[in-house]
């Protein structure tokens, strides 16, 4: 037993070392059909590869999100042990009755760091975010700047972009099955134009806000390849 330890000792210190190799119009809402068709193929690319398997990859769906009737999908993938980066997008192209509308899509990427391991426990994460938006006869706002106050009335159409800051943690459910919640907060640029109704194009009124609150909120459910 002895003598086999040796030789094996023996070949591990003659083996030679190898180097490391260091909102919208319905045009708007159309062009963004490509988006998810993209994080579509991403997704099977990184499931059909083995080197993508290794470092694990996730898809999901932001629970929280799908209840404003907006479908959302997000990918992530993992880059390291204790790293991952995310990909993710909802669309709402719905109107309703009486012209009521939330209509949006936004894009969010997020780069993660994991306490623990990935795809479980503690995480932090920096997030970038942008989309555009039409909304109208919806009583909503942004209550951190008070805003739009009067968009009940109105209809507020433009464009946002972003950073933030996550904190979140995930649940082990089963070999595939986890469920994450998450809060994020920053910055949104936010450039928009007012109309007097939900069909009216003469602008009455443009220009921009600065927001500093919440940023994301998210109870996903997602499924780890």
């Amino acid at each position: 037993m002895q003598a086999n330890t040796l030789r094996v000792l023996a070949l591990l210190v003659h083996t030679p070392k190898v180097n490391e190799t260091p909102i919208i119009q319905k045009e708007t809402m159309r062009q963004t059909s490509p988006i998810i068709i993209i994080l579509l193929a991403l997704a099977a690319c990184f499931t059909a590869t083995p080197k993508a398997q290794a470092q694990s990859v996730a898809v999901k769906t932001n629970l929280l999100y799908d209840a404003t009737l907006t479908p959302n999908l997000g990918v992530e993938m993992g880059l390291g042990k204790r790293t991952t980066a995310q990909l993710s997008y909802g669309l709402n192209p719905w109107k309703f009755s009486e012209g009521k509308s939330i209509r949006h899509w936004q894009l969010m990427g997020e780069g993660r760091y994991w306490f623990c391991s990935k795809f479980n426990g503690h995480f932090l994460g920096v997030h970038a975010m942008g989309g555009q938006f039409n909304m109208a006869k919806v009583n909503a706002r942004l209550y951190t700047i008070n805003w739009p106050k009067d968009l009940k009335d109105n209809r507020y159409e433009g464009w946002n972009a972003g950073l933030g800051v996550t904190y979140g943690y995930q649940w082990i459910l089963s070999r595939h099955w986890n469920v994450e919640a998450a809060v994020g907060v920053g910055y949104n640029y936010i450039h928009y134009k007012k109309y007097p109704c939900e069909t009216c194009g003469t602008v009455e009124q443009q220009g921009h806000k600065n927001y500093f609150g919440p940023t994301k909120l998210a109870l996903s459910l997602m499924y780890v390849f």
